[in-house]
């Protein structure tokens, strides 16, 4: 029997040391850290801007590093029924030769007690906001926060909206996205994302018709991972709610207008397709099958900066920090994993009833904490950006030595590191899958407080 992920049970806090925490956004990032610091005891009050939480995207992969968070929060038993269980991951080429493939059961194994998943995202969304609110967060919707005041002491931090209304807590945490503004305002300064040069176009089809093809059916009835690479593009695919929907992501030059200020707009579906003319026969089947779609710019944030204000009360994660390209499937784990830190630094806080959250022991502990969330998560989100910007240059080689090269060195055994199936390249794979939150805030919590010496994070 496999080996179980730890379920981390929720902490009774005294109240003079239980933190009221604001959160700004309810996408993953914030969702994931509203569990996470409600597990830890503390008060949590989700602010978000739509007026419902509602269906966002499409499909999103669960590698073994979010399975890990995701189970950590006692969410498994949730998840299940809305879990693909994926056999294999293929890469082909884009004439539909086959280059390499990886085997998610073989690979997980390497990391027990975690698994591989595909999950629509409404699902996990939904599993994520029921578990946030089980757990005693309050959530209030159609709250567009426009601004963030520190109190002249540093103690706390009010959102503001725009109509007005106001919430204060001891900790605000800004995970408002790609796109929000909070990380410009902290920061002080224009702080745009920066456009990869790519864009995705999302379809989600229903498998009826994909069933009557031959050629197409295997994808629906045999759940994997399939992805294309060719030149300047690639594509991917797989199966969502037991075969009921087929999730494809198709990755081509960024041709929306340079000075739209919208990152999604409405797609053509003639257009998309003649961007793959000539790729492989079951592509184009498929791409009949789309009625509408929308594009989506791609763009990325490296989060060379700091992520906390000076005064400990407010923090920004998730992807208004560090968003990265779709190419590593990773996204959405950096958000969980941001998340599960900060979530196992705030339990760390003392819990005493002779000490208040107003003293300097306290508030010197909150600092320290959002300064070991710092260390745990910079380096390694900025490693997933990076990498995943290499994987764009490698997924999109045209035909020629270079692309020769990559497949071959994708067909050897054992792979050498740097390889474009970055889930086995030895030199990443334990680092990304194998990541342990709890191992990792270990390893910096004493150093502040002269307790150990500074090493190098375990990525």
């Amino acid at each position: 029997m496999a080996p179980r992920i730890h379920v981390k049970q929720q902490q009774i806090r005294f109240e003079s040391c239980k933190l009221q925490i604001l959160i700004v956004g309810a996408g993953l990032a914030g969702l994931g850290s509203a569990i996470s610091c409600a597990l830890a005891g503390h008060a949590v009050h989700v602010l978000e801007s739509a007026q419902e939480i509602k269906e966002v995207g499409a499909g999103i992969q669960v590698l073994p590093n979010s399975s890990r968070v995701l189970q950590h929060w006692g969410l498994e038993k949730a998840l299940t029924p809305h879990m693909t269980i994926p056999s294999v991951c293929n890469f082909l080429g884009w004439k539909g030769n086959k280059i390499s493939f990886l085997d998610f059961h073989q690979s997980e194994s390497n990391y027990p007690g975690t698994w591989y998943r595909d999950f629509h995202r409404a699902d996990l969304q939904r599993c994520l906001v029921e578990r946030a609110l089980e757990l005693g967060v309050q959530v209030t919707c159609g709250a567009r926060i426009e601004q963030v005041l520190v109190s002249a002491d540093g103690a706390t931090s009010t959102a503001i909206a725009a109509d007005g209304r106001e919430w204060e807590g001891d900790l605000l945490i800004g995970a408002d996205g790609i796109f929000g503004k909070l990380t410009e305002q902290l920061r002080g300064e224009s702080d745009p994302p920066v456009k990869t040069g790519d864009l995705a176009y999302r379809l989600l089809l229903s498998t009826n018709e994909m069933r009557k093809d031959p050629e197409l059916a295997c994808f629906v009835n045999e759940p994997q991972v399939n992805y294309w690479l060719g030149p300047d593009a690639h594509a991917v695919n797989y199966v969502l709610r037991g075969g009921e929907l087929f999730n494809m992501v198709l990755l081509v030059p960024d041709d929306i207008p340079e000075e739209s200020l919208a990152s999604t707009v409405e797609g053509n579906v003639d257009e998309m397709c003649a961007l793959f003319q000539g790729w492989d026969p079951r592509i184009q089947k498929l791409l009949k099958l789309c009625q509408s779609v929308q594009k989506w710019r791609l763009s990325i944030r490296f989060g060379d900066f700091d992520w906390a204000h000076p005064s400990g009360s407010w923090i920004m994660l998730g992807d208004a920090v560090h968003a990265t390209l779709p190419y590593l499937a990773s996204g959405a784990g950096m958000a969980f994993e941001d998340g599960a830190v900060l979530g196992e630094c705030l339990s760390r806080l003392p819990d005493s009833p002779t000490i208040t959250k107003a003293s300097s022991e306290f508030l010197d502990a909150k600092k320290h904490a959002l300064a070991v969330f710092q260390q745990c998560r910079k380096e390694r989100t900025k490693m997933v950006v990076e990498r995943g910007n290499i994987q764009q240059y490698l997924y999109h080689l045209h035909d020629g030595p270079e692309q020769q090269e990559r497949d071959r060195k994708m067909q050897m055994v054992p792979t050498p590191e740097g390889e474009a199936l970055a889930w086995r390249d030895p030199g990443l794979a334990p680092k990304l899958l194998g990541y342990d939150h709890i191992s990792d805030v270990d390893r910096y919590w004493g150093i502040m407080h002269g307790e150990g010496t500074v090493i190098e994070s375990r990525l």
